[in-house]
This record gives structure tokens, sequence and C-alpha cells, in this order.
């Protein structure tokens, strides 16, 4: 029978606070403004950098001075080191960046909130002082406004989704919202925005494109015909300038073939790099730029062949989420014959750098707790240089919340009612909880590079083929292949849409031999020097459960008697966990909150506080070279609560988690 503790998260701090370990990258910006390094990237002083962290939406980049200061040291704690600022510009957001309170009317958004920015500034600040980096957008969820000189404001949605793309009138106002904003003075620093190496990565906009297939109402869910007919005037006069025939006022606007997909190339290109170009030589902005950050069709990824690097989002949800019936899935990653991550492996185009400005495996699904380290052990296979979960929380008034789900009274944001809840991670022990061992991995680069990479040769621009990279990035690195791209050190090219062929389709194992997951079994695992962890179904792996180790690792074992769970272990100093003299254990599986009821898919009650946690019972053993070693069970308030067990034999320490002072976190640590 499962047992259940209840487990407590505070704004301000951490159980184990990890920050330590990357004590020498404070301050935020000490090694100069961040580069590109071929396809990684580095700061002005040749260090490497990889990315980890978290998003703050809306509200959450406007915080009062108290919350600031705690929840940077917090991130620090749990070793993240970016932030990224997310629809900062979202008319649903109390504060914005245009307003701090709700209730006055807003006559156009082309002036910031002077209280607001000092917020800002603030945040800022503390972010740098605890080493924590900053990754933007120029617009994300802006609402034109008539008094912002647009036409149809009232009519169109939320950043006005492809239309702000080629309406002049609104990239004017992109740019000076962009001009207003980089070269603000933050007056605690006394630093321009565009002048402090603490910005690290811009997206010109974001989620915005001519290509994507769900948008489907007078171009882009837009209602006014006067931006219809402006983009078929484009269209007729960039037919008439090439020499194609065709008829741009009687085709369906909709259409995929080969001239609107050229046309639509030919747009999204040209409001890239004119943005570039501005942000570049006219702002002063001195860090990597890029376009846009998801998938949509291969003609998103060509438009944006000239960026500094690329971005991509992914999301392990089915969006069954309504404003009264919430529908999840539990589902787990292990399961899957191939990988989630082919769309995003699809955008990464060979020898730029490629970053995940946005991932989860939302709340509810069960088996959430898979993605904390299979996600960054799979872009680190492949080169990737950091992720950002959405999202850390979309508000600041997080002390009295005790449950998951639900962050405040309501159930939608914005009208939409996923976002409700369903995205924030800061108390979520099956995803925050795990964020240690995912920073550990991405900073420290635990995970090393695939040794083959293989070029995805994408040639249909109307299409988002994945097949190659789905079935084959697990195992290798997969990068997109353009017909400019530059292949002179690629020695084996495919057609993107072939799947590749693997030896066993049920056992998928990386070509470094350090990562394997078990489709059959449902089980993963991690096996570096640094960061050893099993994820899945692992109490279906065990043969005996009266003793002996199912799951074999390079120096690890484990026998696991809990059905679903999370077991990692990371070395906390510059030692392999082998000769360390300090571990972190972490052992996470299902969390919810007290008395939380499903009917299959279907949540029927949030629940109340507390949050509670399974206890993982297993039996683990680590080589070490080090005698004397303890094991501490730590709670989730930090303190010791009780030393485990443990036998030392042949070099082996082994311990049992569960029965005795359980928890999620346990030091292992020499006196």
């Amino acid at each position: 029978m499962a047992r259940y503790i209840p487990v407590r998260f505070y704004p301000d701090r951490m159980p184990v606070d990890i920050s330590y370990v990357f004590e020498n990258e404070k301050p935020a910006g000490k090694h100069g403004f961040c580069q590109v390094d071929g396809d990684t990237f580095k700061f002005e002083d040749g260090t490497p950098v990889r990315f980890w962290g978290v998003i703050f939406n809306g509200a959450c980049c406007f915080p009062d001075h108290a919350y600031a200061e705690g929840v940077a040291a917090r991130l620090a704690q749990a070793g993240c080191n970016i932030v990224r600022f997310h629809q900062m510009d979202a008319e649903w957001a109390t504060p914005n960046i245009f307003r701090l309170t709700a209730g006055r009317r807003l006559q156009d958004t082309r002036h910031f909130d002077p209280v607001c920015m000092e917020r800002h500034d603030y945040l800022i600040k503390c972010l740098k002082e605890q080493g924590i980096y900053i990754a933007t957008d120029v617009t994300t969820y802006r609402k034109f406004k008539s008094g912002d000189g647009v036409v149809d404001a009232d009519l169109l949605s939320d950043n006005m989704k492809g239309v702000a793309l080629y309406d002049p009138t609104m990239i004017e106002l992109q740019k000076e919202y962009a001009a207003s904003y980089w070269n603000h003075v933050n007056q605690y620093t006394g630093i321009a925005y565009k002048d402090d190496p603490t910005f690290v990565l811009l997206d010109i906009t974001n989620e915005n494109d001519l290509f994507s297939e769900y948008k489907t109402h007078a171009l882009y869910r837009q209602t006014s015909k006067y931006y219809d007919d402006m983009f078929r005037d484009m269209f007729a006069a960039w037919l008439k300038e090439n020499g194609i025939e065709y008829d741009a006022y009687g085709c369906e606007i909709f259409n995929l073939d080969k001239p609107m997909i050229d046309f639509r190339i030919h747009l999204c290109k040209a409001y890239f790099e004119g943005m570039y170009d501005y942000l570049r030589n006219a702002v002063g902005i001195k860090i990597p730029i890029c376009g846009t950050n998801w998938s949509r069709r291969g003609g998103l990824v060509k438009s944006q062949e000239n960026m500094d690097f690329q971005d991509g989002h992914h999301y392990y949800y089915d969006w069954k989420w309504g404003e009264y019936e919430k529908c999840t899935f539990h589902r787990s990653l292990t399961e899957l014959e191939n990988s989630r991550l082919a769309a995003c492996s699809a955008s990464r185009i060979h020898g730029q750098p490629f970053i995940m400005t946005e991932w989860d495996m939302p709340w509810p699904n069960a088996y959430r707790a898979e993605a904390p380290i299979w996600f960054p052990a799979s872009a680190l296979l492949q080169g990737w240089s950091g992720m950002m979960i959405h999202t850390y929380a979309y508000g600041t008034n997080l002390s009295p919340l005790d449950v998951l789900g639900k962050e405040a009274t309501s159930s939608t944001i914005g009208s939409v009612p996923y976002r409700e809840g369903i995205f924030t991670c800061w108390n979520d022990p099956s995803k925050f909880g795990l964020f240690y061992h995912g920073a550990l991995m991405m900073r420290r680069g635990d995970v090393r590079q695939a040794k083959k990479t293989i070029g995805a040769r994408v040639t249909d621009y109307s299409r988002n083929p994945c097949a190659l990279p789905a079935t084959a990035m697990e195992i290798h690195r997969v990068d997109a292949v353009l017909d400019t791209t530059d292949t002179s050190d690629l020695a084996d090219i495919r057609p993107i849409e072939e799947p590749f062929v693997r030896a066993d389709p049920r056992k998928i194992v990386s070509d470094t031999g350090e990562l394997w997951r078990d489709v059959a079994k449902r089980i993963g695992a991690v096996d570096t020097p640094n960061t050893k962890a099993v994820y899945g179904f692992l109490g279906n792996a065990v043969a005996n459960r009266t003793g002996g180790a199912s799951i074999a690792l390079h120096g690890m074992k484990v026998a696991c008697n809990t059905d679903f769970a999370t077991i990692a272990v990371s070395t906390l100093t510059d030692d392999p966990i082998e000769k360390s003299d300090s571990l972190l254990l972490s052992t996470i599986g299902r969390s919810r909150s007290r008395g939380a009821q499903f009917d299959g898919e279907k949540l029927i009650d949030f629940g109340t506080g507390p949050i509670e946690v399974e206890v993982i019972d297993a039996e683990i053993s680590i080589k070490t070279e080090r005698e004397g070693m303890r094991i501490w069970s730590v709670n989730s308030d930090g303190y010791y609560i009780g030393q485990l067990e443990k036998r030392y034999e042949d070099g082996w320490l082994t311990f049992h988690v569960g029965p005795h002072f359980p928890g999620m976190y346990y030091l292992i640590m020499q006196e």
C-alpha cells in the first residue's frame, strides 16, 4: 500500500542548498557578454556556458523587494543560472510592464509603468548577485490598443499572431518598445539593460509565425479584412517581382503550395532580419538574438537560418483542460518508442546553438518526476545549450499556497484555462524537487554529447516531418540540414522523413553508453561518473523483493519496491561519485495534494493542503572509495531528521531508504 508524507515549500529557500557548487559564478556577468561559439555559447572571456532555469510569467517579473531577494536566493540554492522573463506585456497579468494594478483603462501600450520598472530593476539586481542570468523576448502577449494607432485593434488577438510580422505599424511599435526597454537604465546597477551582461539571450517574438496550421480564420485568428487584404497585396507584389504567375487574390490564403510557402518564408525572414538589424545596430544589443521559438514546418526553420541561435518549445501534455472540466493523461515518458523532442531536433540547424526556452511535463501527470532527469539528459546528448521550464509561477503571492495545480481562486488566466496551476512548478516536488540534478547535469555537462551526428535533410518546407529525429536522437545527435547549411563536417546525411532503424526498437541506448531507456520495462537511466539516475516503473524490474539489486549501473545498484520513482545521485564536489565525500540523493515519485481525487483522467477535486509525496522504498548501493560516509535524511524544512543504517562491503555503500526517516533528500557525506 502506498505511503505518503507531507512536505512544505517556501518561496525564499530550498531544503538543500547547492549554490556553493557554483559560488565562483557569482555575480552574473562577471565573464562578460554571452557570445556564440560555433554551435554553443561562451562568455567574452572564453568561459563556456550552459543554462538551466525557469520562466517568470507576467506578474512574477515585477515583484516587491522582499520576494525578489528570496526568489533569487532560492533559485541559486536549486542550482539555477537563468530566468526567462516572459509575458511581461500581457494585458491579463497584474502587474505587467504597462501598469501596476488592475482597474485603470490603458489607452495605449507605449509607456512603461515606473513602479513596475523599479521593481523589475531590483529583481534584475537580485538575480545578478546570485549568479542568475536573464533571457527574454521583445513581444509576447502585447495587446495593442487603438491609441497605438493600430487599425482594428479591438478585433485582434494578443500579440497579433502572424499579422505583427508584416504590418508596418506594428513592427514600428515593436521597435519602439525594444528601444525603450533595452535603453532603460537600471537604477540599482546604474547600467542600461543593453549594456548589462546579466542579459544573455533574446527572442524577437514568442511563438509567432506565418506557418502555424491551427490558426484558421482571416489569417491567424484575426477578424479584420484590413490585414487579410494587406497580406494579399504584399503577396501580389512579391509574385510580380519574382515573375510568378499565381492568383494572389483568388487563392485560398491558408494553402501551402510552393508559391505561398516561399512567400511566407520571405515575409518571416524579412521580419526577423529587419528586427535583428534594428536591435543589433540601432539599439546596440550585444547578446545573441533569435527570431521565434517553436517548431512549425520547415519553412519557419528556413526563415530563421540567419539568426544567432535556434530556440524550441516542447510539452508532454494533451491540453484537455477546460474552465470547469479538467482532464489530463497519466502517461510515462519511458513507455514511448520514439523521442518526444523530435520537432526541436528538426529545428536545430547544424552548426548553430540550440536552447529550449520552454519545456514541461505538467501537473497532474502522475509520472512527471521522470521529466527533470530525461529532458536535460537528452538535451546534453544533443549538445544543446540549456533549458528553461514553463513555468515557475504566474504570480508572487505564493506563501499560503499548499496545494498543487491551483494558484488562486479562478481556473483560468486571460480566459485560457490550462495556464492556471498546471504549469506552476515552484511547489511541485515531482518537478522542482528534482531540479538539483538537472542543474548539476546541465551546468557541468555531466552527460556527454553523442559521438555521432546525423544530418536530417529538410527539403519540403511546407511540412515538419520528424521521423529521423524521433527514432534516432536518443542514440545519436541529429541536426537539421537546409539547402544552405555547411555540411563539410557531416559524414552521414539522410532525409528527415526517413526513420532511423534501431537494432532493438524496445531498448534505446545512446552511442556514449551513458543513457538508456527500456520501453518494455518502462524504465530509463543516466549513468555518468558525476550523476547516476534511474527513473520510471522501477518496481516492475524487481525480480526478488527480498534482496538483490535489479537495476545495475556502473557504480550504482537499485532494488526499488515502490512501483514508480526517480532515484538520482549526484556528486556535490569536483570529484566523481566514486571518489566524492559529498553526494546528494533524491528519491521522488508521485506527489499530490491531500484529498485530490481523479476519475480516470478527469480531476474531481484539487484537494487541500498539505502537499504530499509518496515514500520511495528502495535498497541502494553506491560504489565509493570513501569509508565512514553517513546518510542523513533531510526533510522539506532542511532539517537532518535521522541517519540511515548502512553497510560498507568491498567498496560498496549499501542502505535502505523508506522504512526509517523517510524523505525526498539524503545527504551522503563523510564525517
